[in-house]
């Protein structure tokens, strides 16, 4: 979906056996949060969701850079529309709701923006050669609407250096401080995604789903009521048909219906 005909797709979207790859390809400015790229990536990330061969969605990228964040030759002088002040939560909410697991894939740094796409997403794959900053300081700016999302992947610690200083990190420091899952050498990088993705097209969809909202609800003021809640919520999901039909697959030695073929 590009803006107009002589305006090439800057995001691309491609299914096949389950996964849905999402594909940033704006490398003449780093994969920046340009207004077109927004757009496009929002559409895409709906067409995934909403999709039911979808069971899984990566989110990688052209070029030598993930993503550089916003696009700050758009931003000189622009109004908040045009800064993508509600754009961008709309792209990392989706990105943290999405009933359908996330995989994000770098083989390229990721600065301020980008570094919250990574961290919406569910799990995130770096080369090891990948590295990242919260370079939103030394600009004059601070890095709010990422911190949403990046926040509860860090520790206070290093959520407090990594921000105030806007140091550059690798991806091995991001792994060993909660941004990213995995650090792996660069050609290993296709296998590592493969690995993940192959796992995650194992399970439910609907189990995958409220495994993802159980991860995010906000947990009850005691332990008495987190089991109450926790209790009704596994009986929910023995009872429903994906857990009826996981049980009888178990029992019968087979792979679960639900399994993509292929």
């Amino acid at each position: 979906m590009a803006d107009t005909a002589d305006s090439p797709e800057l995001v691309h979207l491609a299914v096949e056996a389950g996964i849905a790859t999402i594909t940033l390809d704006s490398p003449r400015n780093r994969n920046a949060l340009s207004a077109q790229l927004r757009r496009e990536l929002i559409a895409h990330l709906d067409a995934a969701i909403a999709d039911d061969a979808v069971r899984v969605v990566v989110l990688t990228h052209t070029g030598t850079v993930f993503c550089a964040g916003m696009d700050l030759k758009e931003s000189r002088g622009a109004g908040a529309e045009q800064q993508g002040v509600t754009e961008v939560p709309r792209i990392l909410t989706t990105l943290w709701d999405s009933p359908k697991p996330v995989v994000a894939r770098l083989s390229g740094p990721a600065r301020a923006g980008g570094v919250g796409i990574v961290a919406a997403c569910d799990i995130a794959v770096a080369a090891e050669t990948v590295t990242f900053a919260f370079s939103e300081v030394r600009i004059g700016v601070v890095p709010a609407v990422i911190s949403v999302t990046v926040l509860p992947r860090l520790s206070a610690r290093a959520a407090h250096e990594l921000f105030l200083t806007g140091e550059t990190f690798d991806a091995r420091r991001a792994a060993a401080v909660g941004l990213i899952n995995s650090a792996v050498p660069a050609e290993e990088l296709d296998d590592e995604v493969a690995r993940y993705t192959g796992m995650l097209r194992l399970g439910a969809p609907g189990a995958l789903a409220g495994a993802k909202a159980m991860l995010r609800r906000e947990r009850p003021a005691t332990m008495a009521d987190d089991f109450a809640a926790m209790n009704t919520l596994s009986a929910s999901y023995f009872a429903s048909e994906e857990g009826q039909e996981g049980i009888r697959a178990f029992g019968e030695k087979r792979t679960p219906s639900w399994v993509p073929q292929g």
